[in-house]
């Protein structure tokens, strides 16, 4: 991987391991629904800001469609589904499920997109459910209905996002491609619509809410500031570049050091534990990131002629 492409990723882990904080300081007392639209429409805003001062026109060249489809998968259901875990799950936690985001591409790939697959992905997926178990069963949080609910969200979460790899392919890169920060924005812009009509409804159904939003304390404010403009705007379009640069599996080698930034942290500004539990799932989940991500050994060809 060329050095600016790894700047670039080690930059982006950074950014998305503190997420997961911001998201654990925020959830709990706005709620994941307000957080998640927070996030997105600071996200659009700092995208279109960014782009103002760039004096880059957002011309979409026949692919906003596609973008704001992109956004719902890539943004707004995840973020909603990691939003839910931060109200039950530490930190850490999110950010080493976060990691399976290679395993579940493995799947949707092989599923739906014609990818070949080995026997080394397979053992892979399996090594990596296996330290998600380990996290689960030996970790520092007791195994509740809502832990496993949070754990849960977030595989929802990283389905999606292993998804959202190859739609930006397809839909993107392969159709002559596209300014990462365009497609950066038109994804916020796809994820605050699809959650606008959410929104509406909830503040309809309890009008209350808006005030309590409101009366959240500065911190929240601030987590929700950086979540938005940081961990969302900036972090996205590292992300399409890295996707057009290197491609959307390389591109989610930066779940491999996602981990080591959230729970460290987790540990440092919130005090949250870090356990041998964290270590065997984590390292589990890495060894199965090694198998999925290791280059796929060319398929002989035939020799005509051969029996």
């Amino acid at each position: 991987m060329p050095l600016p492409s790894f700047l670039r990723l080690v930059l982006l882990a950074a950014l998305w391991g503190g997420s997961f904080l911001l998201m654990r300081v925020a959830a709990p007392v706005l709620g994941a629904l307000p957080t998640t639209f927070a996030r997105v429409l600071l996200g659009a805003a700092g995208l279109a800001l960014l782009l103002v001062v760039l004096r880059l026109r957002p011309q979409f060249g026949g692919k906003l469609g596609a973008t704001l489809l992109l956004g719902v998968v890539n943004s707004g259901i995840p973020f909603l589904m990691f939003a839910m875990a931060a109200r039950s799950l530490p930190a850490g936690y999110s950010a080493i499920l976060n990691a399976t985001t290679p395993l579940m591409g493995v799947l949707i790939g092989a599923l739906a997109f014609g990818e070949r697959i080995t026997a080394a992905r397979v053992g892979g997926v399996v090594l990596g459910m296996a330290g998600v178990a380990v996290l689960a069963q030996a970790g520092p949080v007791a195994l509740t209905p809502e832990v496993l609910g949070g754990m849960g969200a977030c595989l929802v979460a990283t389905a999606c996002y292993g998804l959202a790899g190859f739609l930006t392919k397809r839909w993107i890169t392969e159709r002559g491609g596209l300014d990462s920060r365009i497609v950066a924005l038109g994804s916020q812009m796809g994820a605050v619509l699809v959650l606008v009509p959410v929104v509406a409804w909830e503040l309809l159904r309890q009008p209350a809410v808006a005030t309590a939003w409101l009366a959240a304390p500065a911190p929240v404010w601030g987590a929700l500031l950086a979540l938005g403009l940081l961990c969302t705007a900036l972090a996205y379009v590292l992300y399409f570049r890295l996707i057009a640069d290197v491609g959307p599996l390389k591109a989610l080698t930066v779940t491999f050091l996602i981990p080591l930034f959230g729970v460290a942290w987790g540990w440092l500004l919130l005090g949250e534990p870090a356990t041998l539990a964290h270590v065997a799932g984590g390292g589990l989940i890495a060894a199965a990131l090694w198998l999925v991500l290791r280059p796929v050994p060319a398929a002989p060809v035939a020799l005509r002629g051969a029996r």
